[in-house]
């Protein structure tokens, strides 16, 4: 009987360790210079903060940016296969479509790309949140109308997540801002992730 006893404690110490050498979730961001700490140190980007508070989570997570300061949705959508392959993430952050709104390029295509992105996410059994961006107020009513419209379409007919608005909160702020007016200053990097953990804290349970 002490054998038997001892043997199960020896098993159940072997499960243990498994369960805990079990390598964190991956979440994947796919992003431009808005994910990629443009002119700021790269520890004071709303990603690297990000990747210190899912440190803290159990079970773990894990982040990976691979967001470019000028990447375009078609850009992205190019790289993502490989990304996907390489990472297995469990959560995908899509944050593109301001390249391609600020060249003012035909928003079906912009929908097209980010469509098709959303799509092999899912297939490769990951949960994606789309984060949106709005644009100056000289790009016209009519073109920043149907930017914003366009991510909140794409994330209910494909039942993906969506944070209406990157930078709500902040864009107009300009204690918050650089001097282009389009990337956050480091103090407003937090606030920048409390607005993405609203639409990809539900993603991590």
């Amino acid at each position: 009987m002490r054998r038997f006893l001892c043997c199960l404690v020896v098993l159940w110490g072997a499960v243990a360790g498994t369960a805990q050498a079990a390598p964190p979730k991956t979440v994947l961001v796919l992003g431009d210079s808005l994910s990629a700490a443009h002119n700021i140190p790269v520890e004071s980007g709303w990603v690297h903060l990000l990747g210190d508070r899912l440190t803290k989570m159990e079970p773990g997570w894990t982040v990976v940016n691979a967001s470019i300061s000028g990447e375009t949705s078609l850009s992205g959508r190019n790289r993502l296969p490989a990304l996907l392959e390489k990472t297995r993430p469990a959560v995908l952050v899509i944050e593109l479509g301001a390249n391609d709104g600020l060249r003012g390029l035909p928003l079906a295509q912009l929908k097209d790309n980010l469509a098709a992105m959303v799509d092999a996410g899912q297939k490769a059994h990951a949960r994606v949140l789309l984060l949106g961006i709005e644009l100056p107020v000289n790009y016209g009513p009519q073109y920043r109308d149907g930017l914003r419209a366009l991510y909140a379409d794409l994330a209910k007919t494909r039942n993906a997540a969506l944070v209406p608005f990157l930078l709500d909160g902040v864009a107009l702020n300009p204690e918050l801002m650089q001097d282009d007016g389009l990337h956050p200053l480091a103090p407003g990097e937090p606030l920048v992730l409390d607005n993405v953990w609203k639409g990809l804290a539900p993603l991590l349970r």
